[in-house]
């Protein structure tokens, strides 16, 4: 069926053109590339003169995306994701990452049942490599569609079947078919993982999140329990990171990733959004935001972010830019258990925050004098040495223009007072000479510093034939016109 043997496939300097195994498929409606998703990805490396050789036992790992009671604002945040990029993670850039083969129902080069002939294979243990489960939305309880469609559905089985003879199979189903066999589960956004707005009170599709769909007890064939990343929508970057500290500890390159007690990275959400907050400075000081759009904390006017363990303001949404508090938005609590049930109304200040910004407003009064008399202070001494600094300036141009003037002063006395036949001629000229040399040094000083208060008086009491005069005077004079 292939030119190339198996094991140079994807190899760099391999660039030899092979039949694609989707030929031998009874039907090509959907085979619009010619192509299976782990071709393409062969191909790509081949062209990048990359190889599948990796530095650990793994070589490719297969990512099933599958979506349930979802907006698809999970997939966009993924696709915008930075560090590391979704990119580098399908084109093996990242070392010691093996390649990630991602079947995403938005990113797939094939359709139909050329797309779903790869979730069978992995139920029945054909690939050549392990794969991972990332849910985005909550599970619904199909229960309540029987006989009926699916809330959610992935594709129909069986496949290249007459339409009659098929059924749609929900995602639900298709987790519950792979989840035993998966070398991860990963639930992708606030829906997935504590059944987010889906879930709230009155919904009628009994939408639930995978950990509870799964049970407590679930672990995956490595023994993980199910790795939430929460975030409504949740940061890229949470993701794609998580995703490499997973690989890199299967591949025997790095160490298990450490998760707390509710499945989250421990890494990203230790902390709570206040403390990297941009405002967190105004809510130390006692100062708080009225209405929207105002720069102080925004506490009292609906913030759960002293509470809320997230990261956004520190990772930003993409490329450590944005945010909600970054732009202007306070925090709903969208990462944590509960929501949006129990952050509801979001305008609303939180519980206790009457207490906690009272407190805040009692330190203020003590800590912005504090402040303002620190800055007045550091201000001050700033001032102080470029004043002392100007001074100088001045001091240096002073001597300069003086020492220039006498240097040619005395030239010009000794010079003529040789051919000066009466002794009082040269006093008379002398004293002329100094006045106009005078004048002349200081225009020269005060064009240095145009904008000192005596620059600005000479400015105002000299008009312009008064200094075009005092110039002329003192050209005629340099010049050796004495008389």
């Amino acid at each position: 069926m292939s030119e190339v043997p198996e094991k140079h496939i994807g190899e760099a300097g391999s660039h030899k053109q092979r039949e694609s195994e989707t030929a031998s498929l009874p039907d090509q409606v959907g085979n619009v590339g010619r192509r299976t998703s782990e071709e393409l990805v062969d191909d790509i490396c081949a062209s990048l003169g990359k190889s599948h050789k990796s530095l650990g036992p793994l070589e490719k790992v297969y990512v099933f995306w599958l979506a349930g009671m979802s907006c698809d604002g999970c997939t966009v945040s993924v696709t915008g994701a930075t560090e590391p990029a979704l990119e580098d993670l399908l084109t093996g850039s990242i070392p010691g990452v093996p390649l990630v083969v991602l079947h995403h129902y938005v990113l797939q080069l094939e359709s139909g049942d050329h797309y779903m002939q790869s979730l069978l294979k992995a139920e029945q243990g054909e690939l050549d490599g392990p794969y991972v489960i990332a849910y985005e939305g909550s599970i619904p309880d199909e229960n309540l569609t029987a006989g009926g469609a699916p809330f959610a559905g992935e594709g129909s089985l069986p496949l290249w079947a007459p339409s009659e003879e098929r059924r749609r199979v929900s995602t639900a189903e298709w987790v519950k078919r792979l989840a035993p066999g998966a070398a991860a589960m990963i639930a992708v956004g606030t829906c997935a993982t504590w059944g987010g707005i889906p879930a709230a009170y009155g919904n009628v599709t009994g939408s639930m999140s995978v950990m509870d769909f799964l049970g407590k007890d679930y672990r995956s064939v490595l023994g993980l329990p199910v790795i939430n990343i929460p975030g409504c929508a949740p940061v890229g970057d949470n993701f794609t990171d998580a995703v490499q500290a997973i690989l890199l500890f299967l591949q025997g390159l790095g160490p298990l990733p450490e998760f707390d007690e509710l499945g989250r990275p421990a890494w990203q959400f230790s902390e709570t959004v206040h403390r990297r907050c941009v405002r967190a400075g105004y809510y130390e000081e006692g100062t708080f935001a009225k209405e929207y759009g105002d720069p102080e904390c925004l506490v009292e006017i609906g913030c759960w972010g002293p509470v809320v363990q997230c990261n956004i303001t520190e990772k930003g949404a993409v490329a450590h830019m944005g945010g909600c508090m970054n732009a202007g938005g306070p925090c709903i609590g969208c990462t944590m258990p509960g929501f949006p049930d129990k952050f509801s109304p979001f305008y609303k200040s939180p519980p206790g925050s009457l207490f906690s910004s009272n407190a805040s407003r009692v330190l203020g009064s003590i800590v912005r004098p504090l402040a303002e008399s620190a800055s007045a202070s550091a201000t001050a001494r700033f001032a102080g040495t470029r004043q002392c600094q100007a001074a100088g300036q001045w001091r240096k141009a002073t001597f300069r223009s003086r020492t220039r003037f006498w240097n040619s002063f005395t030239r010009r006395c000794s010079f003529k007072a040789r051919s000066v036949p009466n002794d009082t001629a040269p006093k008379t000229n002398l004293r002329q000479a100094t006045k106009a040399c005078l004048n002349a040094c200081m225009a020269k000083i005060i064009r240095c510093f145009p904008n000192s208060v005596g620059g600005k008086q000479r400015r105002e009491a000299n008009t312009k034939e008064e200094k075009n005069e005092q110039t002329n005077e003192y050209c005629r004079l340099v010049d050796g016109d004495w008389n």
